[in-house]
């Protein structure tokens, strides 16, 4: 967009003007680092140059959507509670109870719990509730392989028999996913590695069909536990990797970082092991004795490990456990003062032959050459794949298997796929880079469309502003399918299908793992729950006084199945 283009929120988040995030488009100069992810505008008969982080047309912003995730009584794998072996069963993302805390003041009485709606029928005759039974079962634990062991793997098998009886008449995802993955659970510490792998893989079918982050978090973490049984290491490892989102409460994360370090335990990668333990430590920084229980045991285990073996292999890069694969980097050559592509190694793959590139995204990257101010589109062999007589001087970055194009650079935005088919056509004044089905764009006001073209979310809102509290802002949607939109300078919640979750008129909004951060207009700040009702009256001073309270509140609540 143009230097001087709308901004998409009066405060937070990358801005048409001069400030904008790390994946801002701008063209890269000789000598300079490429950008991360940018729709680039070139100027008829000039080479489009900008310094770092300048804004140029349609910039396409990180943000992806899901649908939101809503707190239940959904389960991770059993872990251990104490250094001497016990342990509550399963640990799960930690359901607040709707209370409203005042600064100073203790906190009442737990006002209501949101359990999820079970359509299984009651099995009350037949015996306690499997999952409840499972949950409170004390484990004990290997204290070198940090594996459960069995005492009555009679008791177990009939938890098992349960689960299948709650599971035969279950028709919703969310709840199939829940009790497969549970089953799952239970086959591995059984030991009968098939039946969990099936489990695990139709588990994890059903949770990504809810759309619901922390269920899929469950269901990868739950699978990624068999396949480490079985020595799947590297795919083990890669779901682990996955799963580990830092939208996800910090309790669920510290638990997947402690079963990712038990899986690097196995390989004989004790740094690794580590370096995960330490992590699950740093995110539970309040007072939460199982969990250094727990890590205390994990630590002993690897000191044991590394006093028998050495120290092992030096810890892989985060793209190595996800396996994604380094596409060719653009280098410029002095000589020929063109800009080409090198592969990991630093070997030239595409020869110098373009006065303007982008990096390769989606398998494809869009190069300039000097006699034309068109873009064209290559593959990672070179080969062309659009034209640069198609006439497009502004392109972003292909996402999801589409890239916003414009034939003047200056509006009138189509999305095409990499043929260069045009997949919508209406022309949009400014666009956001497609995630997980939806895309920013403004034609007036802000809004979203889906890969159809469809408006999901009305075109009436000043600018997207979404701010995370890992630090992150974003144009768009979160990871759990949330926005949050600026309507003049006030902020609301919206999620993926449209639906306003909370009304736009706070000064500021922040989405926290299980709520929302607010301000007041007199600067305090406060938080609602994931439906938008008040949950901490805005008195505390800083939004970070709001993240402590919010962990003193979920350490004194117990994991619901």
């Amino acid at each position: 967009m143009p230097h001087n283009g709308p901004q998409m929120g009066p405060q937070a988040g990358p801005q048409m003007g001069p400030q904008l995030p790390h994946n801002a488009p701008v063209t890269a100069m000789p000598g300079q680092q490429m950008p991360h992810n940018a729709p680039v505008t070139a100027m008829p008969n000039a080479p489009v140059t900008a310094m770092p982080n300048a804004p140029v047309t349609g910039v396409p912003v990180t943000g992806i959507p899901t649908s939101p995730a809503v707190a239940t009584p959904d389960t991770v794998m059993p872990v251990a509670q104490s250094a001497a072996g016990a342990a509550t069963a399963l640990t799960a993302p930690t359901m607040m109870h709707p209370v409203v805390v005042k600064l100073g003041a203790p906190a009442p009485a737990p006002l209501e719990v949101e359990e999820e709606p079970s359509p299984e029928a009651s099995l009350e005759e037949s015996g306690p509730d499997p999952e409840q039974v499972l949950a409170a079962k004390e484990w004990h634990f290997h204290h070198e392989t940090l594996r459960e062991l069995v005492d009555n793997p009679d008791e177990l098998r009939e938890i098992r028999d349960k689960l299948t009886e709650k599971l035969t008449p279950a028709t919703d995802n969310a709840t199939r996913a829940r009790l497969l993955s549970l089953r799952a659970v239970v086959s591995r510490i059984l030991g009968d590695l098939t039946k969990a792998l099936s489990d695990g893989k139709m588990a994890l079918v059903h949770a990504e069909a809810t759309g619901e982050l922390r269920r899929i978090a469950i269901a990868k973490a739950r699978l990624a536990h068999v396949l480490q049984w079985r020595g799947d290491f590297a795919e083990a490892d890669r779901l682990f990797a996955e799963a580990n989102s830092t939208e996800l409460p910090d309790r669920l994360r510290a638990t997947l970082h402690e079963h990712a370090g038990r899986s690097c335990l196995d390989q004989g990668r004790y740094i690794e092991a580590f370096n995960h333990f330490e992590a699950a430590l740093e995110l539970r920084k309040v007072e939460d004795p199982e969990l250094i229980a727990r890590t205390e045991m994990a630590l002993d285990a690897v000191s044991l490990k590394i006093a028998e073996n050495g120290m092992g292999p030096y810890p892989r890069t985060k793209e190595e456990i996800l396996q994604i694969k380094k596409p060719p980097s653009p280098k410029f050559d002095e000589r020929k003062q063109c800009w080409g592509f090198v592969d990991s190694d630093g070997q030239q793959v595409i020869k110098p032959a373009f006065a303007d590139v982008q990096p390769f995204r989606d398998g494809v990257a869009w190069v300039r050459r000097r006699e034309t101010p068109n873009w064209e589109l290559i593959d990672e062999a070179g080969k062309r794949q659009i034209d640069a007589s198609v006439g497009l001087l502004g392109v972003g970055s292909f996402s999801d298997g589409l890239a916003w194009v414009s034939k003047d650079g200056n509006g009138g935005w189509i999305a095409i796929d990499k043929f260069g088919k045009v997949a919508i056509s209406t022309g949009f004044e400014d666009v956001r880079p497609f995630r997980r089905g939806l895309a920013a764009v403004r034609r007036g006001g802000w809004g979203a469309v889906d890969k159809q073209g469809r408006v999901v979310v009305p075109f009436q809102f000043t600018g997207f502003a979404t701010a995370l509290t890992d630090g992150r802002y974003i144009d768009g949607f979160s990871d759990e399918g949330l926005a949050i939109v600026d309507a003049g300078g006030r902020k609301g919640i919206v999620e993926r299908g449209g639906k306003m979750i909370v009304p736009p008129v706070h000064p500021a909004l922040v989405i926290h793992p299980v709520a929302f951060l607010v301000a007041s207009p007199e600067g305090r700040w406060g938080a609602l729950d994931r439906k938008g009702r008040p949950f901490i009256d805005p008195l505390l001073p800083s939004r970070q006084a709001v993240m402590e309270e919010l962990d003193r509140l979920l350490a004194d609540t117990k994991p619901v199945l």
